[in-house]
């Protein structure tokens, strides 16, 4: 019995210490709170990597790289506040043009040529219903021309038209868009006017003294030829005379 009633306040005080214990520590389960998102990505958008993941545009990627353009955009991202809107060209956009088209620019004309699909400000589709046309880009030509029809937007550049057919992406300051065909600037490419092959007009003086030395050998014969036929009359009449003066004496 003694033992009984001394082991009774031990239990006790075990008891007493697990259940405060488990005040103190709740289970771990009911201690986590709900995870906070992730924080998204700093820094501006990756124009090649962006174009890389939508596929098709190889030959677009290659040229930006080469010319330098892509790291050109990539500081522009950083520092402006109107943003950047690129339309790119598919593979099969360059696989369309010409042979040579390309590679037989000069490295100054390949990189006006890729700056020609960059307009200086950040565009969504909708505006381009209603922008004032032409739209400078940073190529050194004219600008592109954009039309709608409905929903569908076109973009000109006088030489070539094409239609937007796709956002791949729009999150300011950066908009791309593909194209179906390269944006061919006419500054680039159409050959230049023929100069004019009219002969010049003749001289009038010496029109006018040709026609008068040719004109006089004419007028020389025409006055020989009478002189000559006045002389055989007189001789004819001379002769007469005498004969008649013959047959009097």
């Amino acid at each position: 019995m003694a033992s009984s009633s001394s082991s009774s306040p031990a239990l006790s005080l075990i008891l007493i210490a697990c259940i405060f214990s488990l005040t103190l520590s709740p289970p771990q389960a009911l201690a986590q709170s709900p995870s906070a998102p992730a924080p998204s990505p700093s820094g501006p958008a990756n124009l090649t990597g962006i174009l890389d993941k939508n596929g098709q545009y190889t030959s677009f990627i290659r040229l930006l790289t080469t010319t330098q353009v892509a790291k050109q955009i990539e500081n522009q991202l950083n520092t402006s506040t109107e943003g950047l809107t690129v339309f790119a060209p598919t593979d099969n956009a360059f696989n369309n043009l010409k042979a040579g088209t390309i590679n037989d620019l000069s490295n100054e004309q390949q990189v006006q040529l890729v700056l020609n699909h960059v307009a200086p400000k950040y565009y969504n589709l909708l505006s381009f219903q209603s922008v004032s046309n032409p739209v400078r880009t940073q190529g050194n030509f004219a600008g592109l021309n954009f039309s709608s029809q409905g929903n569908q937007v076109n973009v000109s550049t006088g030489m070539v038209q094409t239609p937007i057919n796709n956002a791949l992406y729009q999150q300011s300051p950066l908009a791309v868009y593909q194209v179906d065909k390269v944006l061919l600037p006419p500054e680039l490419f159409e050959a230049p006017a023929p100069a004019s092959s009219t002969p010049a007009a003749p001289n009038s003086s010496s029109s006018s003294n040709s026609t008068t030395s040719a004109k006089a050998p004419s007028a020389e014969n025409s006055n020989s030829g009478a002189s000559g036929k006045s002389n055989m009359w007189l001789g004819f009449v001379v002769g007469v005379g005498m004969m008649c003066m013959g047959f009097l004496s």
